[in-house]
């Protein structure tokens, strides 16, 4: 994938919206000590090219209902392409599959689960597993509390020493 190059302008305007969210044009030109239509005509540029893919709100779960997260490390029975393919098709499916990241090494994907409860959990697993997906083996870790959750920070990532 082409990568755009992004000045540290560029890296100011993301790093405000990752930290704050939608700003009004005026506050997002003041964080980044850009004049306001110069500042958008940059946002617009970097949505239009992908890079920021929209704008989400970091929700208070555990303040709203119970429910239950559990990290499952997923582990394929074959290696072929179309397996993956297909395994990765259905998760993008599923609500409850908050996360999902192919990993090389042991496993092939780390996934976050987020359901009502256990139960629902394990129906969730076993309906993946009744769908063919070359599981050969799962495992699963209950989450018991948020340590962190975060973004990477962009202007560290973006410096080169």
């Amino acid at each position: 994938m082409k990568k755009l190059g992004l000045d540290a302008t560029d890296i100011r305007i993301l790093s405000a919206v990752q930290q704050h969210g939608h700003l009004s044009k005026t506050r997002l030109a003041e964080l980044v000590n850009l004049s306001p239509t110069p500042c958008w005509a940059r946002l617009d540029r970097l949505k239009s090219a992908g890079i920021l893919r929209g704008f989400h709100a970091d929700i208070a779960l555990e303040r709203i209902i119970d429910f239950t997260q559990v990290v499952v490390t997923v582990a394929m029975s074959s290696h072929r392409k179309i397996e993956f393919e297909r395994f990765e098709l259905h998760i993008r499916n599923l609500d409850e599959v908050t996360q999902c990241i192919a990993t090389g090494g042991g496993m092939d994907y780390v996934m976050t689960v987020v359901t009502p409860n256990l139960a629902a959990f394990q129906r969730l697993m076993e309906e993946m597993l009744s769908a063919d997906l070359a599981i050969e083996r799962y495992m699963t870790y209950i989450a018991t509390r948020q340590v962190k959750s975060s973004h990477p920070n962009l202007a560290k990532l973006t410096t080169t020493s």
